[in-house]
């Protein structure tokens, strides 16, 4: 360091950020990842999740059984019955840090929020946010604007019910080009319904309830794809929800602390797949594989703990070892209950273990028919991780603890060696990563997982994403299918799209699947260019960009030279999210893309296709 430089630090150089300045220029810290509402992890649904949180706290607290969410453009409502702000307190609540009601344990003793960060994150990324208190026939709102105080409205009277309404609008300078998805949204409340038994959302007019829990959980997500009744076990301060499905080669999990969805697991999720398997190998006295005893499981936990301790702001994966702080470990209190309620509803219900038995035996003969297949297809990977010519990796990974941009990590399985020329040279080396698939891959439809280890194309796609055993070991957030937007292309994206559906469901469950949006046209005059993605804005450019601009159609991927498709590839990149509806099954779906050719999927293809007569 020069003496020039050393001179320059002084007291001017240290700043206190106001508690807004610190949230915005670190918005990471508080609510992960930004995004564009394409992932359902994704900032603006965070900023929903906080507010809601406090509402579910009130009905914990038995006050209130009514929430109502409304969604207007960019715009969200929500308004619960609760005991309501106290009045003085509700613009502090929402303005100053470390102000809040759950420290004191007595009013929030299992609460998901603690020391309140919550709403003033979303107070302080959001150009619009007001909050109403309504309390004993007096009510006291406030509005903010990027977490500045706008107007502090005197208290009035009013004959409204008690409770909380807060409204926000996300900024667009935050969020770039963000767009709530109702999936996502309604995913969110049907898993608060489902933790809340006797609680009533309403979404845009859509109720959301649940009398049966995690059993009405399980049988939304599974239709009627199981091999025996739903076991459904409930103490205190946990639930637990258990089936095996008919068609899945997979486990399936589904987890939750304090009613919050702890999509990556934790401590609680690790103690039940272990209490599971032991409870099932006293019950029968036999040593069975663990593997094969929780093969294609479908289950549902979720526990209560005080003070609960997340590895992260967002409340993703539970870090607690200990049900209360100094109390029983989390491990033991699961271990305990499933021994004692499953083994004693195995004893009620023969039948029920005859099923699971039958099951597990199953999976033991289909595991030593594998075997042989599997160690030559694991060899056959090891020799090509080296230097496999379909993968062209990147540096960080999803699964790798350390790697300080794990949540922006991307691999892009393309068609064809052009495709994957120019994504590879236009690529961030650091988090994205190319796949190259030699021309259609296999219709994989109705085959058995057999076949992932026979094809070359699919065992290397599995070991590149390394999700041969479990979704936890996943090497990226995002997997995108990158194709071209013409007939071939269509056609590739649904045979990738079965092939997840039907060995790897829970990479789309997750959030994990997306297809890759590309420009159809360029259009450009000598100052400005502009990629259109729809006939509608390439009409919209043509306008705005004067006479006789030039327009390029873009046929193929191959076609974008990399210095041009590092702005599709980049913080602008466009995803679709492949979504599971909530009024479909994974069979279903299969069916509709590669089943029967079906009137439906003609239609579907169509209307998906980007027809070259029209856009000639």
């Amino acid at each position: 360091m020069s003496t020039k430089e050393q001179t320059n630090y002084s007291e001017e150089n240290i700043r206190t950020l106001e508690w807004q300045e610190h949230v915005r220029l670190r918005p990471g810290m508080y609510i992960g990842k930004l995004g564009d509402g394409s992932s359902a992890d994704d900032g603006i649904y965070i900023l929903l999740k906080e507010v809601i949180d406090n509402s579910i706290d009130e009905f914990r607290m038995k006050a209130g059984k009514r929430i109502e969410i409304k969604l207007d453009e960019d715009k969200i409502t929500v308004r619960d019955y609760g005991r309501g702000i106290p009045l003085g307190k509700v613009v502090d609540v929402v303005s100053k840090m470390n102000t809040g009601g759950k420290y004191d344990s007595k009013a929030f003793k299992k609460s998901v929020g603690l020391n309140g960060v919550g709403t003033k994150a979303v107070n302080a990324l959001s150009t619009y946010f007001k909050v109403k208190s309504v309390r004993e026939g007096q009510t006291k709102s406030a509005e903010f604007s990027k977490g500045n105080l706008i107007e502090d409205f005197p208290t009035a009277e009013t004959n409204e019910k008690n409770g909380t309404e807060i409204s926000f609008i996300p900024d667009a300078e935050i969020f770039v080009n963000y767009k709530f998805r109702n999936e996502y949204i309604e995913r969110m409340l049907r898993n608060y319904a489902y933790l809340n038994p006797g609680l009533k959302i309403i979404f845009n007019g859509e109720a959301y309830y649940s009398e049966e829990g995690l059993k009405d959980l399980l049988t939304e997500e599974i239709g009627e794809e199981i091999l025996y009744p739903i076991i459904h076990l409930k103490g205190e301060d946990i639930e637990v929800a258990i089936t095996h499905s008919d068609k899945s080669q997979s486990e399936t999990y589904f987890s939750f602390v304090n009613g919050q969805n702890t999509t990556q697991g934790g401590t609680h999720l690790n103690a039940f797949r272990e209490a599971y398997v032991k409870t099932i190998r006293e019950f029968f006295n036999k040593n069975f594989d663990a593997s094969d005893v929780r093969k294609s499981i479908i289950a549902a936990i979720s526990v209560n703990v005080e003070e609960p301790v997340f590895e992260s702001q967002t409340k993703t994966k539970l870090g607690s070892n200990e049900m209360a702080p100094g109390g029983t470990s989390v491990r033991s209190f699961v271990i305990d209950f499933l021994k004692k309620e499953l083994d004693n509803f195995l004893h009620k219900n023969p039948e029920i273990a005859e099923a699971i038995n039958r099951k597990i035996l199953i999976s033991e003969r289909e595991r030593k028919e594998l075997s042989g297949i599997q160690k030559l297809a694991r060899e056959r990977a090891k020799k090509v991780s080296l230097h496999n010519k379909k993968l062209r990796d990147c540096r960080q990974h999803y699964n790798d603890q350390k790697a300080q941009r794990k949540s922006e990590t991307q691999i892009f399985i393309t068609e064809g060696d052009s495709a994957s020329g120019s994504i590879t040279k236009s690529r961030d080396v650091e988090t994205q990563a190319v796949f190259s698939l030699k021309g259609k891959p296999l219709n994989c439809y109705g085959l058995t997982k057999k076949v992932v280890y026979e094809n070359e194309e699919f065992n290397l796609l599995q070991a590149a994403l390394n999700i041969e055993n479990s979704l936890e070991d996943l090497r990226y957030n995002q997997v995108i299918i990158a194709t071209d937007a013409d007939v071939d292309g269509m056609h590739i994206r649904l045979l990738m799209i079965t092939f997840f559906l039907q060995f790897f469901p829970d990479v789309i469950k997750n959030g994990h699947l997306y297809i890759l949006q590309t420009p159809l046209f360029r259009v450009r005059n000598k100052k400005e260019t502009r990629y259109c993605y729809t006939e509608e804005e390439r009409i919209k450019a043509l306008s705005e960009l004067g006479k006789n601009p030039e327009i390029t159609r873009f046929k193929g991927l191959g076609e974008i030279s990399p210095d041009e498709f590092k702005h599709f590839i980049g913080k602008d990149i466009r995803l679709e999210p492949v979504v599971i509806g909530k009024d479909q099954t994974i069979d279903q779906l299969l069916e509709f893309y590669m089943g029967k050719n079906t009137p439906d999927r003609q239609s579907f293809i169509l209307e998906n296709l980007v027809v070259e007569e029209a856009l000639s």
